[in-house]
């Protein structure tokens, strides 16, 4: 079929330009994403009408824009043809509303941002790659907002004029320093002020254990009674574990322990290449079932209550299947917080997540044994990029200020590394193939059933969460057979979890049932105006069971004292 004339020349020419940051792009994933805007860019031939449709809305939005721009040089407050999505702050300054330049300016932006995505949506991919179109098509828009640039941003300008290009200078330096030490990234923090073991993860307490791949952390209890049943915090092995003990304030270990309970925290050592062929098992043998068994130990109880967050919680799922299938009942209830175990809706992360981008990650995990911090790292910060990407351009390169001093960033941009068997066969087993939800999933060569758990669980989400959806952490909560509690919290992945009580704190709570259909759960939830901390505190009191003499010391003859708390493998960067 012979092409109309033009119909390729306004699609095409926008995705050209978004080939200007396909190096950021790529260096946020080693899957290069703009393979599949070429393959939106081809399908686009095929539907050429589709084509000039789009770019004739862009061409009425122009006019339009031109027309209201127009009317405000005269002092009329004529509308634009679009505007900012809820919550998009980039275009905030008064100088977008005042001066016609820059109102124009930004209403050509989002309507090449419009056009994007018409033309996405006329390509007509596969699902799978209309999801990976979009996304790059997303993060490269992004970059290339107005905002992003010197001219662009009236805020920029002005400060370089307020402080006589000093703020230009700083920046420079700010970017030169990025480029040099932080792979070209901006810095998202400025951790001058903080260190683990003073003023984060700084609840007393000493290292009892330590094995090639945790330590088990036993923190001094504050009271002289505690309750019988232990309590151990099980971290994701993606990142360093005091997400758990933050800062004093602002730690649910330290909040666990004044009220009451003995706990007990896992440290993974941060990988390295030695450590290349750790599978899944592994991690789980000599993970939490481990621990259980040195906390048993030490603390003669014959059951242990565990706390688990993210995929430490998918960890600990599975761990509970195989001790259902064998009979094991050393842990007595389990607290999920923001946690995945059925795979079926696996957020954002699922466009990391198809066989093409794990064959990917393979391939360079076998060069060096393990996928590096700052890979994964990055692969976190495109899925929020102006949260976490160019908000930081816009502060630290054009505005020349320092990042904020933040202990949630500082722990964030402490990040471990991947074995690459272990992270192969996670990704794989879980994302790719969702085999634990589906009894699927093997430990020890048999296959682990999660409607044999009938332990009590206590499962949290968060509603703003991009990582765990709230209704697919739901899902935990039919999965396994025991007392199943459902709570929802504000905020999103770490920040529902860091959530002490302040006065903005809220979650709901539904005590009358747990339906199928998680927005039926909502619908019935009564919203409470405090952290769920609070509501945690009175459902695990139960689970611990009876108030008991606290320990005089910690650790005991066959596990002693090793070191002071926060121990080595956090502090390990290498």
């Amino acid at each position: 079929m012979k092409e109309e004339p033009g119909t390729e020349s306004g699609g095409k020419a926008v995705l050209d330009r978004l080939g200007v940051a396909e190096s950021v792009l790529v260096g946020a994933d080693p899957v290069s994403f703009l393979r599949s805007l070429a393959q939106a860019g081809a399908a686009l031939t095929k539907n050429p009408s589709g084509t000039v449709a789009a770019n004739a809305r862009l061409l009425l939005g122009t006019a339009s824009a031109l027309r209201a721009a127009a009317g405000r040089t005269i002092g009329l407050e004529s509308e634009g043809p679009v505007a900012p999505a809820k919550g998009d702050k980039r275009f905030n300054d008064p100088a977008f509303a005042e001066n016609p330049l820059y109102f124009l300016l930004e209403q050509q932006y989002l309507l090449a941002a419009q056009l994007v995505n018409e033309l996405l949506d006329a390509a007509g991919l596969d699902p799978s790659r209309d999801v990976k179109a979009r996304f790059a098509a997303k993060f490269l828009i992004d970059a290339l907002a107005p905002t992003n640039t010197l001219p662009g941003n009236p805020a920029a300008l002005r400060a370089a004029f307020d402080t006589g290009g000093k703020s230009l200078a700083r920046g420079a330096r700010n970017m030169l320093s990025d480029i040099r030490h932080n792979g070209g990234w901006p810095s998202q923090v400025d951790g001058s002020d903080f260190e683990v073991g003073v003023n984060m993860a700084a609840t007393p307490g000493s290292v009892v254990y330590r094995s090639d791949l945790i330590e088990l952390i036993q923190y001094e209890p504050q009271g002289k009674r505690v309750h019988e049943v232990p309590l151990l915090f099980c971290p994701p092995w993606i990142n360093k574990y005091y997400i758990m003990d933050l800062a004093p304030g602002k730690s649910l270990i330290e909040w666990a322990v004044q009220h009451g309970h003995t706990c007990f925290a896992i440290s993974y050592r941060n990988p390295d290449a030695s450590m290349r062929d750790l599978g899944f098992e592994d991690y789980l043998r000599k993970g939490p079932l481990d621990a259980v068994r040195v906390v048993r130990e030490i603390t003669g109880a014959p059951e242990v209550n565990t706390l688990s967050v993210c995929l430490g919680g998918t960890l600990t799922a599975i761990g509970l299947a195989h001790n259902a299938a064998i009979g094991d009942r050393s842990i007595k209830s389990a607290t999920f917080l923001n946690t995945l175990t059925d795979f079926s809706v696996p957020g954002s992360l699922g466009v990391f997540t198809d066989e093409a981008t794990i064959a990917g990650l393979e391939k360079q995990m076998a060069k060096r044994g393990f996928l590096d911090s700052d890979k994964m790292a990055h692969t976190f910060d495109a899925l929020r990029a102006n949260d976490l990407v160019f908000q930081y351009v816009v502060n630290n390169w054009l505005l020349g200020k320092k990042p904020p001093a933040f202990d949630l960033l500082v722990w964030n941009k402490d990040s471990t590394r991947m074995p690459a068997t272990m992270h192969s066969q996670y990704l794989r087993s879980c994302y790719l193939n969702n085999e634990f939800a589906q009894n699927e999933f093997t430990v020890e060569g048999q296959k682990v059933d999660p409607a044999k758990v009938d332990i009590d669980t206590y499962v949290l989400s968060a509603v703003d969460d991009h990582i765990v959806p709230w209704v697919a952490g739901y899902k935990t909560t039919h999965l396994f057979s025991g007392r199943n509690r459902f709570v929802l919290s504000t905020s999103g992945h770490i920040a529902g979890i860091v959530n002490p009580p302040h006065p903005k704190a809220k979650h709901w709570v539904n005590e009358d049932s747990l339906p199928a259909d998680p927005q039926e759960w909502k619908d019935g939830a009564t919203l409470k105006e405090t952290t769920w901390w609070e509501d945690w505190a009175k459902w695990i009191a139960k689970q611990g069971g009876p108030k008991v003499a606290a320990p005089r010391q910690l650790g005991s003859k066959e596990h002693p004292p090793i070191e002071p708390a926060p121990g080595s493998y956090v502090r390990s960067t290498t």
